[in-house]
């Protein structure tokens, strides 16, 4: 029986080629390939062996050689770089030797005497992208996938599909034809879709030119200064996932049996290691995650608490009054916070209070409110904000239980007596609490955070408080500090 053997040579160098490739190129009676890759095998021929080379994109007519010199009777090598079967010639000789069900009425190529096709062998070889990541490090320690950006057989739509799922689906991604003179966009298109989708400005990014070859040439960047135009159609370029990190002039991505590497990069431990993977998960599953950072960083803590993609729908915010809000922690003019039950005290990350200077104040138990509260004949909530007026008038004002307290809130800023740098608005319940809300929208001139109808809760106040608190993380999107 005819044979024809397909052999990926590897990315250029003698030394990425397999001995069991060269074994099976010294024996050959007939070699058939792109031209330029008779250069890295021309030492391994034996006399007399015939060589058809072309052009590129003839990949059909080297398929249609091959079996016409296997029906002659010759041992025929067909060669691919890198890996035949990874973009290479194996999957073309393939469905011509057994075309799709649909394709039964193609011409079948030659086959012999007894109506026998040849014997058909793939001799596996190292890929572009295992070579690059070689020269760059351990990039590919974890899952992965390989993404072609020529859009000559595949529409870019269905790339574009394929590059979404990659970026949710936290993916190392290498790129293969990220490049050239009439494909020049569709790369910057990549990168956009990748930090759209949550991926870090700071993962590392890898690209190789020339892997194996005379002029190879390796950088380390990050996505964020990644720059398209420095690449062509010679470059392999590696995208790391949410745990890949450089180290000295390496691009590292954990498998996972030591975590100290993660922890180093700032992933935290395993808990937040664990609200990382949630926020990744909650942005997949939005319906409108594409909205501005302000308000999707308090959204993602309050799907995160609640689970409820609701909040999508009820959580309102006066414009950037996250970034706002946060802006005065940082100043130093926003240096306490005021909630109107323990549980939305107790919720609020001691970690960031600590780290940012901040001091929390409930006023429930303390007597003077219980006193007040029976002398006046009004709720101990509404209390409790008149004594926190008396004392910290310009605090962040954390409302999560009471929607007297709101009342309390609106009526005394209405009479000067409270200024609020801020507040979050989120009681509970089915009695007042509605109208609660609606009355403080009125309050124009403070910024505030409103879970709008009757959904709320101190979880969900003290959420949005630490959503404030870490608003220097958002960007990144890396929940969980101060855990």
């Amino acid at each position: 029986m005819s044979k024809i053997t397909i052999a990926g040579i590897g990315p250029g160098s003698k030394e990425d080629i397999t001995p069991a490739v060269i074994e099976a190129v010294s024996h050959a009676d007939a070699v058939v390939g792109y031209k330029y890759y008779f250069q890295f095998i021309g030492p391994y021929l034996k006399p007399g062996c015939q060589c058809i080379d072309t052009g590129m994109k003839r990949e059909r007519e080297r398929a249609e050689q091959a079996f016409a010199l296997a029906q002659e009777g010759k041992d025929v090598v067909v060669i691919s770089s890198g890996d035949a079967g990874i973009y290479g010639m194996a999957p073309l000789i393939y469905e011509m030797a057994a075309p799709l069900p649909h394709e039964e009425s193609k011409p079948s190529p030659p086959r012999g005497e007894r109506g026998e096709g040849p014997q058909i062998v793939v001799l596996p070889g190292i890929s572009a992208f295992q070579k690059a990541a070689s020269l760059l490090g351990c990039p590919m320690g974890h899952d992965f996938c390989v993404i072609s950006l020529s859009d000559l057989m595949t529409p870019w739509a269905t790339i574009e599909r394929r590059i979404r799922a990659a970026a949710l689906g936290d993916f190392v991604t290498a790129i293969y034809n990220p490049k050239s003179n009439g494909r020049y966009w569709q790369l910057h298109r990549l990168v956009e879709i990748f930090l759209q989708e949550g991926r870090s400005p700071e993962t590392p990014v890898g690209y190789v030119r020339q892997a194996g070859r005379e002029d190879e040439a390796a950088t380390l960047t990050t996505l964020g200064e990644f720059d398209p135009e420095q690449v062509d159609m010679f470059t392999v370029v590696i995208v790391g996932n949410s745990q890949s990190y450089a180290w000295q002039d390496r691009f590292i991505t954990p498998r996972g049996y030591n975590l100290t590497p993660a922890l180093s990069q700032g992933e935290g431990g395993v808990g937040q290691q664990i609200m990382n993977e949630s926020f990744r998960t909650i942005r997949s599953e939005m319906q409108n995650p594409d909205v501005p950072v302000w308000r999707l960083w308090p959204l993602l803590h309050a799907i995160h608490t609640t689970v409820d993609f609701g909040m999508e729908e009820c959580l309102w915010m006066d414009e950037r009054a996250t970034e706002i809000l946060y802006n005065k922690v940082k100043d130093g003019t926003l240096r306490h916070i005021v909630t109107d039950v323990t549980m939305a005290a107790s919720g609020i990350r001691k970690g960031a209070l600590e780290r940012l200077g901040i001091e929390v104040h409930c006023y429930i138990n303390d007597p003077r409110s219980k006193q007040m509260a029976d002398e006046k004949g009004i709720t101990r909530s509404q209390a409790c904000m008149q004594l926190a007026a008396e004392e910290y008038p310009d605090a962040l004002y954390v409302v999560g239980n009471a929607p007297t307290a709101l009342f309390e809130i609106c009526d005394l800023v209405r009479k000067g007596r409270m200024h609020p740098a801020g507040i979050i608005a989120a009681p509970v319940g089915f009695v007042h609490v509605c109208e609660s809300k609606h009355a403080v929208k009125t309050l124009k001139q403070i910024p505030k955070i409103i879970v709008e109808g009757r959904k709320g809760g101190s979880n969900l106040a003290a959420t949005l408080c630490n959503a404030i608190l870490t608003f220097d993380d958002a960007e990144q999107l890396k929940p969980g500090r101060d855990l």
